[in-house]
């Protein structure tokens, strides 16, 4: 009896070694997946430092221009509709810096993040490569444009939010004046964090219907739950998009929720196609 005890527990021992092997292969994998990431963001942040001069010019100092893009086409579009106050006419803040590392390290940082913007669809690439070996063949053919389309996505989502809110919400809190006395000296920090948070979180936000996608091949979501909680979801969408532009300005409001409301509705279509998918293949499994 005790043999048999000890040679089940050998097995159970050889089993645990095997587990633990695997768990640190998967871990050997994860640390080149993290490495070759790492790589790219360095690479990306070099060559942001390369043309750093045409990075913080325009792209950083962009919404703080009048001859910004955006402010440009409001200026058209208040003209054309006899919008008055509509055009944007001044951005009343000084940008300071009082830190002694301060400039310095605002070179370093818009670098990193101009760096993560650039080198998103490589680390979207490396997470399908980590992700890809555990799938089976039916998962794998119908995620293969995970990259792709997360990439669409994401872009448009950062030029929606670089070009819509950041410019909207630095226009109107800018113009915010409690008192005379008081001048608006931004920090650069505030400054660029503002920026980034507001670019970046809209690309974020716009991967939506890759969440719902994913939600829904693991029954997590289903269209009929979003067609109901579609009066909530316009409410949560409504607020989003005050807090973003944080302006009693009715057409703004709604500029920036218009793409939130068609990411939603995206979002039911790409939660019925994959449930149609699954009752299809449902009826294929027990008609055979």
């Amino acid at each position: 009896m005790s043999n048999k005890k000890l040679i089940e527990a050998i097995k159970n021992k050889g089993k645990t070694l095997e587990s633990e092997m695997s768990f640190f292969e998967h871990l050997e994998v994860l640390r080149w997946h993290i490495i070759r990431s790492v790589i790219a963001i360095i690479i990306f942040a070099l060559l942001s430092f390369t043309f750093y001069d045409f990075v913080f010019n325009q792209i950083i100092m962009g919404p703080k221009n009048l001859d910004f893009w955006t402010y440009r086409m409001m200026c058209k579009v208040g003209d054309l509709m006899n919008l008055n106050g509509f055009c944007v006419e001044k951005i009343p803040f000084n940008i300071i810096n009082t830190e002694l590392a301060g400039q310095f390290m605002l070179q370093i940082n818009s670098c990193l993040l101009m760096a993560v913007a650039l080198g998103f669809p490589y680390l979207l690439f490396e997470v399908w490569l980590f992700v890809k070996p555990a799938l089976t063949d039916i998962e794998r053919k119908s995620a293969s444009g995970f990259v792709f389309y997360a990439t669409i996505l994401f872009v448009l989502g950062a030029l929606f939010g670089y070009y819509i809110v950041v410019p909207l919400s630095v226009n109107f809190l800018s113009n915010v004046s409690l008192s005379a006395e008081i001048t608006n000296q931004i920090t650069i920090d505030s400054y660029l964090s503002t920026i980034a948070t507001l670019t970046l979180g809209c690309g974020i936000i716009f991967l939506l219907p890759i969440l719902i996608f994913i939600l829904s091949k693991l029954g997590l979501m289903t269209p009929q739950f979003m067609r109901a909680s579609r009066r909530y979801a316009v409410v949560i969408i409504l607020i989003i998009a005050a807090i973003i532009t944080p302006t009693a300005d009715i057409i703004t409001l709604l500029t920036v929720s218009a793409p939130m409301f068609i990411l939603y509705e995206l979002s039911i279509s790409v939660s019925a196609s994959v449930q149609r998918k699954r009752e299809l293949k449902e009826k294929e499994f027990y008609n055979n």
